[in-house]
């Protein structure tokens, strides 16, 4: 029974991953009132897909955790890190991929003094979204930090696999404590590309545990 979930599992983390690959190619790049206003649609699908992939990854993880030893203080610790970092994930998007999209929505046709006014609201929109970026990828980091050790002290994943977990977390928290700016798309996606690079072949390692 643990073997099937650990495989099901592997395979949420690859379709979560693929979902959040998919967000960010298509993920628009912000502006003011009227470029938001056009990219509003594509804002949505975008941001929806990354909704989505939350559970399904969050599941996913659940089945890394049993992996690594759901009794392990620091498997078990990383699983509610990194949940903890896809709530703030969850709500990253809904702020900016769906709140803002219908708020701005209903401001369309007003005279150009209220918009100005509107472009407050959404660069605090901004600033809330940053911050939930920031607490995403700080326990994306930590959590993977965790899993790596633990998989290195129990020897369950491959090492290359677990080290190479060790190097990006720890690559991240390097950057993100000399204030690089990570929340920006570009630098987001970068982070993302190597984030999505080390689940997806966690996701393939759980897909091939033997049946015992």
């Amino acid at each position: 029974m643990q073997n099937q979930l650990e495989k099901n599992a592997g395979l949420a983390l690859i379709i979560g991953s693929i979902l959040v690959i998919i967000t960010m190619v298509f993920h628009p790049v912000g502006g003011n009132f009227e470029h938001l206003l056009k990219i509003s649609k594509m804002a949505i699908i975008s941001h929806s897909l990354a909704i989505i992939s939350i559970p399904i990854l969050t599941f996913g993880f659940w089945g890394l955790t049993v992996r690594l030893g759901k009794n392990s203080s620091l498997s078990l610790l990383g699983f509610i890190i990194i949940v903890f970092g896809l709530l703030a994930g969850m709500m990253a998007a809904a702020i900016n991929g769906l709140t803002l999209p219908f708020f701005i929505k209903r401001y369309q046709d007003q005279s150009s003094e209220i918009i100005a006014k509107i472009n407050y609201v959404i660069h605090y929109g901004f600033a809330l979204n940053k911050a939930m970026d920031y607490i995403f990828i700080t326990s994306c980091c930590l959590a993977i930090l965790l899993w790596s050790i633990t998989s290195i002290k129990k020897s369950i994943l491959p090492k290359w696999i677990a080290y190479l977990g060790l190097i990006l977390g720890i690559t991240a928290v390097i950057l993100l404590l000399s204030n690089v700016a990570f929340t920006n798309l570009y630098s987001f996606r970068i982070f993302i590309a190597g984030l999505v690079s080390w689940i997806i072949l966690v996701g393939y390692v759980l897909i091939k545990t033997k049946n015992t």
